[in-house]
């Protein structure tokens, strides 16, 4: 999960001009002469001499160079202790307790005196605003998440700004295990991303699946990961997502091969020797032999096959695989009069497969269309999806995209149209982020 830096107090006390020593306002010296008098009641913006003269900014400014922070410490609740102080003698006594805190990691001593600021209705609205959030910030580093939320939705409500603070305060949800109010508040921000047109930030994205890991809520942590494969494409991402699909509760296993045939597409830096062994079993169990040779000559050639426990058995799947392809490069022509004669029109579907398996995309996409047409008898959008996807791999990708429209189902037929939809807006996105 991205980490957020937050803005020290010192900061936020820089900006609105308070440095090391208080600047006393509205200060003014008192003659010998002017003792005996009466003293006038003090201006509201200035700081009697009793108290000046032990918090007189130029020694303040000297004990803090020199982290005497005692000191400044003993000067300050002397002059706390004085009766009638006024607001600003309080603002200023405050201000002083911030520094030190600020400076010695005290949130004790900080947070009390950074409140009162806030509540003094002497800082200007933006300066205020800054407050705010520090404080939030600070409970949040604190991990003190109640009191986080609190200042930041304080902050969101009276400056009016709904995102800057948006990022730490679904993670102080987050943090205090309150995983129902992040779901709720990401899947809103998603909702009006994707309304705008605009991606949903990646660093959402990433504590939603958070959530359904903490959650166990493998559907929700699904649902994050194909966000971020859509709009932040990864090698990572799309290897989770293919994976994972297979383990849903509805997946169908009928749907094994479309699941490697995207996989070897997508991430076929990430295919191992079962992948590899698991998509050529299943191909020449469907007939398609070529299909088969080419996984596995993948395989061999990036030293993933041929060797080990299993040489044996790659072996004779390879030889099975070869004569197979053999047989078709010189006969599949022959089984296209039957095809066409039979009343399902599932065996031109696949014998137009095959031939898109052996690079002859024109003519394989012809018959896909025609058994289509025919009519399928037995799932007959599983054909439809073998078409999209077909369409994309011979670079048709415009018809890809709107055969697989139709595409629907529960059962991994419906994620993998959707999945191929969005690999064939940005097929290049997984290994030019690998390259990153």
């Amino acid at each position: 999960m991205s980490q957020f830096r937050f803005a020290r107090i010192s900061l936020i006390l820089a900006a609105i001009g308070l440095n090391a020593a208080p600047a006393m306002l509205g200060m003014t010296a008192v003659h010998a002469e002017e003792k005996a008098a009466p003293a006038p009641e003090a201006p509201k913006d200035t700081v009697r001499p009793e108290i000046f003269k032990l918090i007189d900014p130029a020694q303040i400014k000297d004990l803090m160079a020199a982290k005497n922070y005692t000191e400044v410490m003993n000067r300050v609740d002397q002059s706390a202790a004085m009766p009638n102080l006024t607001p600003f003698e309080a603002f200023v006594l405050n201000q002083m307790r911030v520094q030190v805190g600020s400076a010695t990691s005290n949130n004790a001593l900080m947070l009390p005196a950074l409140e009162a600021m806030i509540e003094s209705g002497r800082l200007a609205p933006k300066d205020k605003m800054s407050f705010l959030e520090a404080t939030g910030n600070t409970y949040y580093t604190a991990k003190d998440f109640d009191k986080a939320i609190t200042w930041f939705t304080r902050f969101q409500t009276e400056s009016g700004d709904l995102t800057k603070v948006r990022p730490q305060l679904l993670r102080a949800y987050f943090f205090k295990n309150d995983y129902a109010t992040v779901k709720t508040e990401v899947l809103k921000d998603v909702a009006a991303a994707e309304k705008a047109g605009i991606a949903p930030t990646s660093d959402e994205l990433a504590l939603l699946g958070n959530v359904g890991i903490k959650s166990k809520d493998n559907a929700l942590y699904l649902q994050a990961v194909e966000y971020l494969v859509k709009y932040y494409p990864t090698e990572a991402y799309w290897f989770d997502l293919l994976n994972r699909t297979r383990g849903k509760p509805n997946y169908n296993q009928r749907f094994d091969l479309d699941v490697l045939r995207m996989k070897q597409v997508v991430v076929p830096g990430r295919m191992e020797a079962d992948d590899y062994a698991d998509l050529a079993g299943l191909a020449l169990l469907g007939g398609f032999y070529t299909e088969a040779k080419n996984a596995l000559d993948k395989g061999f050639a990036a030293g993933q096959m041929g060797t080990g426990a299993d040489a044996a058995k790659h072996k004779k799947l390879r030889d099975q695989a070869n004569k197979g392809a053999a047989d078709d490069a010189k006969n599949i022509g022959s089984g296209e009069a039957s095809a066409a004669k039979s009343k399902d029109g599932v065996g031109l579907v696949n014998l137009g497969y095959a031939y898109v398996t052996m690079g002859q995309f024109d003519h394989g996409l012809e018959l896909m269309n025609k058994g289509i047409a025919k009519g399928v008898l037995k799932n007959p959008d599983d054909a439809k999806l073998r078409l999209g996807y077909a369409y994309v791999m011979a670079g048709r990708k415009d018809e890809g995209l709107k055969t697989l429209e139709t595409v629907t189902g529960n059962d991994g037929r419906g994620d993998l149209a959707r999945y191929w939809t969005m690999w064939a807006k940005n097929p290049s996105a997984p290994a030019a982020a690998a390259a990153k």
